[in-house]
């Protein structure tokens, strides 16, 4: 089914509950990130590359997208599981390759859980390979006050 009606647009302030119950329909949302904490972070960092898919005035997709003249990074990819193989994810995707295209990147790195085989198989399918390396990761603010 292809979905004719749906537009790709920067993130606006409005956007933030419906962004949000997106991602948390999506189960992006774990309990050590508070998503509109990272909403509010990127923001602060290239708030144009935070893009929202509309389909009839709703918010359906979602994709943050990083730059810091090194490496791309993909985050917060969501697509409404109703919503989801009709080709939205890959739209707003290659939205997100554009905006890198044009700033030079030279790649793009994203993290999946290694758990999550439908969405490796997914990008994948983009041209996208597993890298023989090990993502390693340390918190500098416990957004949850446990």
């Amino acid at each position: 089914m292809l979905i004719e009606n749906f537009d790709v647009r920067a993130y606006q302030e409005q956007d933030q509950t419906s962004v949000v119950e997106l991602w948390k329909a999506c189960s992006l949302v774990v309990p050590q990130n508070d998503p509109v904490r990272d909403i509010e972070r990127k923001l602060k960092v290239n708030p144009e590359m935070f893009l929202v898919g509309v389909l009839d005035g709703s918010i359906v997709a979602s994709v943050m997208v990083g730059y810091e003249g090194h490496r791309g990074w993909i985050n917060y990819l969501a697509v409404s599981p109703s919503l989801q193989r009709h080709g939205i994810a890959r739209r707003i995707m290659a939205e997100a390759e554009g905006l890198l295209r044009r700033l030079g990147c030279p790649k793009i790195n994203l993290q999946v859980r290694s758990s999550n085989a439908e969405v490796i198989a997914f990008y994948e399918a983009l041209g996208y390979s597993v890298d023989p390396v090990i993502s390693l990761g340390k918190r500098l603010v416990k957004d949850n006050p446990d």
